[in-house]
């Protein structure tokens, strides 16, 4: 991890130079669906690591000041949990994260969220229809799908089925893969989740890792790479 906390550290040099954006009320630049795996393969001692992780996550002050620094647009922020072919909740409603309140309260409500399912199979496909519908009346500039996950599909039809139908236009997904379980998720995410513009995949080796690993994935996706822009 010596390249994430190298990353990080440079992130958030660069947003302590162009500080908090002066206006409030900006347009919607990024509608973000945080989407995750809350499936049978998840235990609660997982289940808990990724929603205080994720929660963790927008507490931390390069990433605050990442939301803040945005001196043309604000971003847009939920949370949604999915499992089985007819279990998606969003557990989050929409939040603009334009103030430390916003941002605080997005948090403190992600960490005290309970777990909407336990005994599920893991229906990726029907995770990503359900976040991908949510996105779709958002007036946003960019909507990204931010998608978590420790295991492959084992239910229900593929992705591609829902893209092939339209249902991911103008959207970009991001996978974050935490691994251990067999078969490896990593080049299933590569090849079946990650779509869209400046679409990417990151790695977590365990769920130890993935605080850290989901803050990094924030930041990238929050403020892209000038080519995205």
């Amino acid at each position: 991890m010596k390249r994430c906390k190298c990353v990080l550290w440079g992130l958030s040099l660069f947003y302590m130079t162009i500080g908090p954006a002066k206006a409030q009320d900006l347009p919607c630049g990024l509608a973000l669906v945080l989407s995750t795996d809350v499936s049978s393969s998840i235990d609660e001692q997982e289940y808990a690591l990724q929603m205080d992780g994720l929660a963790g996550a927008f507490r931390t002050p390069v990433l605050r000041d990442a939301l803040l620094g945005m001196s043309t647009h604000s971003v847009m922020a939920t949370v949604v949990q999915w499992s089985g072919y007819s279990h998606q909740t969003q557990v989050v409603p929409w939040t603009r994260l334009d103030s430390l309140d916003a941002i605080s309260q997005f948090a403190q409500a992600t960490s005290e969220t309970p777990r909407e399912a336990r005994d599920q199979p893991t229906a990726l496909a029907k995770g990503l229809e359900f976040s991908a519908h949510l996105l779709k009346d958002m007036p946003c500039t960019r909507r990204v799908i931010d998608m978590s996950g420790d295991g492959i599909t084992n239910w229900g039809v593929e992705p591609s089925y829902f893209a092939e139908r339209g249902v991911f236009d103008s959207i970009t997904i991001n996978g974050l893969v935490i691994k251990g379980a067999t078969p490896d998720p990593e080049d299933y995410y590569r090849e079946h989740v990650a779509r869209g513009p400046g679409a990417f995949v990151m790695v977590a080796e365990d769920y130890e890792s993935y605080p850290e690993v989901i803050l990094e994935k924030l930041l990238r996706e929050i403020v892209p790479p000038v080519s995205m822009r």
